[in-house]
């Protein structure tokens, strides 16, 4: 029972850990948006997910995505598991400041990642990214 016990107290500082993580990206991203930078702030919105993406694929059996963030946000945009607004959530974050005329582009990055980030930790028991 006790290595039970340390065990779970060593996922819950994982989780903790990753909960962080994420966190500052997305505080990342504000400070960008207050800047101006959009570029940045998309970056750090997809890296935010893209943690939160990681905890989840540790936690669903089934699943073995790799990769870094937009390899995430691909197969996410892809994935018909996903409902269609975290889906169209994923491919606007995708797509770079220089393509926003041609391609669907994420007005509201943050809330795009936040959106996502729910979505991930709702789809698992316990949830916790």
């Amino acid at each position: 029972m006790t290595e039970t016990r340390v065990m779970k107290s060593s996922d819950l500082a994982l989780r903790m850990a990753r909960l962080a993580q994420i966190e500052r990206e997305l505080a990342r991203a504000e400070d960008a948006l207050r800047e101006g930078n959009d570029g940045m702030v998309r970056v750090c919105a997809r890296r935010a997910v893209g943690l939160a993406a990681e905890a989840w694929l540790e936690r669903v059996p089934g699943k073995s995505w790799r990769g870094d963030a937009l390899n995430h946000l691909r197969r996410i945009s892809a994935d018909e598991s996903f409902p269609q607004d975290i889906r169209g959530a994923a491919e606007r974050l995708m797509t770079k400041v220089t393509q926003r005329a041609t391609a669907p582009f994420s007005t509201d990055p943050i809330a795009d990642a936040r959106r996502i980030i729910a979505h991930l930790d709702a789809r698992t028991d316990g949830g916790g990214a």
